[in-house]
């Protein structure tokens, strides 16, 4: 984070009362500010139902924000969560898709309902996000963390560019270890507080529960692709993904699911140890979001051309890229397919993913973050259509 960002910049902290929005808050301290500090509400609709940490979690960044001398205010944006996210959540899962709530939890809860609530008051927003942001030729780049393990540029690919140009992530530069390095030798109240394992803003609340709590359960049948033999039953196939191995209950595994039948709510398992079936090297995406500019429109990218049959003027660009569809430190490397006849990707487009090598567990609802050769800076995202 350097001074010359923030010099002058009104600025709000998203606390949430764990280490890493706490090292956020130390950060600007020690540069002698002591920005506003916001702990956005969300909390299951039914507290006495659901185990959630969230007064625990508020406790937590009082006690922050009184030591480092920063208000706090707590922002209620709980009809804005279960509306848009959960709806979002639960609409691709009924559907059969992959679904990631954080991803969504960025854009409209953490940079859009907070900045509509109070966020229009101030230059910046910082967040505890392992992620950078930097000034490129002018432009305004998410960029990647150090630490590959906690980088979150995949949860904030579908932010708005104008959400990034006030976005601000003062630990971004850190490892996570250096995190904790920091927060210990400050005496931070949290400094060894665990980190939460739930979905965005639930604190502990199991993503199969968070499922399970809007859409119930649906019995149906597990058969093996390769024999149409049953083998076993499912609970709802919104309880499975592309890929899975582990919690399917079968016996003599390893098993993967395949695929997923909606209609006829059937889950399809392949036996065997990393079956073919579960590979892909090519795959569409659609809805392609931009955080700065398309890869089409970097000027240093360096396309190839490909001519679409004999008698056809229609060219293909492909485009270097790296890329992943999980939160995990992989990236892969590979070329983005331009489809349009002018050769541009413009926004809510569509385009074709050719990877160098097969991915395991590619699933249709995920995102498919898109970054330069490097992995350093973040062109942004889209769907999974396969």
């Amino acid at each position: 984070m350097k001074i010359e960002e923030i010099k002058d910049k009104k600025i709000a902290v998203l606390l949430s009362g764990g280490v890493d929005s706490s090292v956020v808050v130390w950060e600007f301290a020690r540069l002698g500010l002591h920005p506003d500090c916001y702990y956005i509400k969300i909390g299951p609709e039914e507290a006495e139902a659901w185990d959630c940490s969230s007064e625990e979690d508020l406790e937590m960044a009082t006690a922050v924000c009184r030591r480092f001398e920063c208000k706090l205010e707590v922002i209620d944006c709980h009809k804005e969560y279960w509306g848009q996210v959960t709806k979002y959540t639960m609409d691709k899962v009924k559907a059969g898709f992959t679904p990631n709530p954080d991803v969504m939890c960025n854009r409209l809860i953490k940079f859009g309902a907070f900045y509509e609530k109070k966020g229009y008051e101030y230059d910046l927003i910082a967040t505890g996000h392992y992620a950078q942001t930097k000034w490129i030729d002018g432009k305004k780049w998410l960029c990647t963390s150090p630490d590959p393990v906690k980088d979150q540029t995949d949860f904030l690919a579908q932010i708005y560019d104008w959400q990034l140009q006030k976005a601000i992530f003062p630990i971004g530069h850190y490892e996570k270890n250096e995190v904790r390095e920091i927060a210990e030798r400050e005496h931070l109240i949290n400094a060894k507080r665990k980190d939460s394992q739930g979905i965005c803003f639930l604190g502990n609340i199991d993503y199969n529960e968070y499922v399970r709590r809007y859409l119930g359960e649906n019995a149906g049948e597990i058969i093996e692709l390769e024999t149409g033999k049953k083998v076993g039953e499912h609970k709802g196939l919104w309880f499975h993904t592309i890929g899975q191995r582990k919690g399917l209950g079968l016996g003599g595994g390893p098993w993967f699911v395949i695929k997923k039948d909606v209609e006829k709510n059937i889950l399809y398992v392949s036996h065997g140890y990393d079956p073919e079936t579960a590979y892909k090297r090519k795959f569409k995406v659609c809805d392609l979001h931009w955080l700065t500019v398309s890869p089409s429109e970097l000027e240093d990218s360096n396309g190839i051309i490909l001519q679409n049959g004999c008698c056809s003027s229609f060219k293909h660009t492909l485009i270097p890229i790296t890329f992943k569809i999980r939160h995990t430190p992989e990236y892969h490397q590979g070329y983005l397919e331009v489809l349009s006849e002018e050769g541009n990707l413009v926004e809510g487009s569509e385009a074709l993913i050719h990877a160098q090598k097969k991915i395991h567990g590619v699933a249709p609802g995920q995102f498919c973050v898109i970054y330069d050769e490097e992995h350093e800076r973040c062109f942004g995202s889209g769907e999974i259509t396969v």
